[in-house]
């Protein structure tokens, strides 16, 4: 992909770290089925000094096409996740998207990730939070419905994307594999990204 910035331009950053390059290579899906999850997970991932988590509730369906008169309804995806707002920029700071994420950063919540969600309104999406960067790939297990995969360092910044088609009536989604490098991966609608122009180099805000 051709950048419409120079590579040299200024990162705005919005969390800082060390860059740990890791060869944790892992299946996760719109899901990220850690820890062994037969699913196929991200199986070398034990950087989540955290317990097991029971997953929080969230079969709401909700109309993807929802108006200002849904935004109750839109608001109730994914109740019981602690969640944040994530702004989209491009590297000198033009906001080009946002979305309200659900945070997945336990290996159960990764696992379930969004395949016990019926429909993701474009206002909505789910952030996967690592410890460390490292390779990862994510599958498509019991998906409703199409997403776009955005993966980003330990700074925020977009390093792939990917758009991943909702898996036909005959197949379970369990071969649709989407590698990435990142400590943090951004799920939202199918083409939300190339709607709004967003690319590799581009930066994701947020606060955690």
């Amino acid at each position: 992909m051709t950048s419409r910035r120079s590579p040299t331009a200024d990162r705005r950053t919005v969390l800082t770290g060390l860059a740990v390059s890791a060869s944790s290579v892992g299946f996760a899906g719109c899901t990220d089925a850690g820890d062994g999850d037969a699913r196929g997970g991200d199986t070398s991932d034990s950087d989540d000094p955290g317990g097991e988590t029971t997953p929080p509730d969230s079969n709401a369906t909700v109309n993807s096409q929802a108006d200002s008169s849904d935004d109750e309804t839109s608001a109730a995806v994914h109740m019981g996740y602690e969640s944040t707002d994530v702004r989209v920029t491009t590297s000198d700071g033009n906001e080009l998207g946002a979305v309200t994420a659900a945070i997945a950063d336990t290996p159960d919540l990764r696992s379930l990730g969004l395949s016990d969600t019926e429909t993701l309104p474009e206002d909505r999406g789910m952030l996967f939070v690592y410890e460390t960067v490292a390779d990862r790939t994510f599958v498509m297990p019991e998906m409703s419905f199409g997403i776009d995969i955005v993966f980003a360092d330990e700074e925020g910044a977009i390093t792939s994307i990917h758009h991943a088609p909702k898996p036909e009536p005959d197949e379970d989604g369990a071969e649709q594999r989407y590698p990435g490098r990142g400590q943090y991966v951004l799920e939202v609608g199918y083409e939300w990204t190339a709607e709004r122009g967003i690319e590799e180099g581009d930066i994701l805000q947020f606060d955690l």
